[in-house]
């Protein structure tokens, strides 16, 4: 997948590695997505206006007429973009006395089933989540729905619960896509598996990648004046942000998921890791090992891997019912991750 931050956006979906998003404006996209919350929020018809007034992203001067018709034509455009895509967008009114029609989804038709997902699918789904954490719609869906309120409009606040998936990614995701968003350069300590301390480098980001399962960022590297793409999981500490806005312009054209394929080369899971697990649990782990041992109290699992911190993301998945016995980079590696993990969740406790 790549995140094309800042500028057009639309996913296409190649061949289950790789997606491209191009061809609608991040601003639209937002619009069309408060739309629906908006629209999901009430049980009864809103009007044009009532929409312009709620839905950041229509403002606009009903008493000028070009305003008003540029609305229209954008309005218009929207409600077909949602209905191209399924939403069941209805159009009604309140009530008998009310000459202009209004607009509502039926959220009976716009739930979906339970759908049972294969794990590549899953994994599609949780990229996209990640994405949406960092694009910026919780405030402005919270604004939506707060002048929704304001107007006497019943919002029912547990029609969008669905709606803001909370899945982390890598600490230098969110500050690399808003550089590359915004063209501005970057420094930050990258950690190479071959030396013992991080390399300083400094970097004119093009966006952010997700290749194999793994998030790189690609740019023109300043020190050696050269294009070159870095695994955001050895960046280590902050993202320092050094460049003015608009400093730099990527080339046009170029194809970020074509490069980090070649700098990154074939997969080869060269190393050995053996772990216990207890009876019965980690399914996914089994179906994974070259060799199983059982046990009585655990059983004995090799798997194979690449990457020491790849691989510790995985197994930490599965709590206490996974143990590392070596080699020592995973197991220091399952640590560290540990380690990040009650960080972060004591800085959220102690901003609660």
């Amino acid at each position: 997948m790549v995140v094309w931050v800042g500028g057009p956006a639309r996913v296409r979906v190649e061949d289950g590695a790789a997606a491209s998003v191009y061809g609608v404006s991040r601003s639209r996209t937002e619009r069309l997505v408060n739309l629906v919350i908006c629209l999901l929020s009430t049980r009864r018809f809103l009007t044009a206006a009532q929409i312009a007034a709620t839905v950041p992203g229509y403002e606009h001067d009903p008493d000028d007429a070009r305003e008003h018709e540029a609305f229209q034509r954008k309005f218009e455009r929207d409600k077909a973009e949602l209905r191209e895509l399924g939403v069941p967008l209805e159009t009604g009114t309140a009530s008998v006395f009310d000459v202009e029609p209004g607009y509502r989804i039926a959220r009976r038709e716009y739930a979906l089933p339970d759908i049972p997902l294969k794990p590549d699918e899953a994994a599609a789904v949780g990229i996209a989540a990640r994405l949406w954490q960092h694009a910026g719609l919780a405030a402005a869906a919270s604004s939506g729905l707060a002048k929704l309120r304001a107007a006497g409009v019943d919002v029912d606040p547990q029609a969008t619960l669905g709606l803001e998936p909370m899945v982390t990614v890598d600490p230098a995701f969110a500050p690399l896509t808003a550089a590359a968003r915004d063209r501005r350069e970057v420094r930050f300590d990258y950690r190479v598996p071959d030396r013992d301390a991080p390399d300083g480098r400094r970097l004119q980001p093009w966006g952010v990648v997700c290749w194999r399962g793994r998030w790189y960022v690609v740019g023109h590297d300043l020190d050696r004046d050269s294009t070159r793409c870095f695994r955001l999981s050895r960046v280590v500490g902050p993202v320092r942000v050094t460049g003015a806005a608009g400093g730099y312009q990527p080339p046009v054209g170029v194809d970020l998921i074509s490069h980090v394929a070649r700098w990154s080369g074939p997969v080869e899971r060269a190393g050995r890791a053996t772990v216990l697990v207890a009876p019965g649990r980690a399914a996914g782990l089994r179906r994974w090992a070259v060799e199983i041992t059982a046990g009585s109290e655990a059983d004995r699992l090799v798997l194979p891997y690449a990457d020491a911190c790849s691989l510790a993301r995985h197994l930490v998945g599965y709590g206490p019912d996974v143990q590392v016995l070596d080699p020592p980079e995973v197991r220091e590696a399952v640590i560290q991750r540990l380690k990040e993990i009650a960080t972060r969740h004591e800085a959220l406790a102690a901003a609660r």
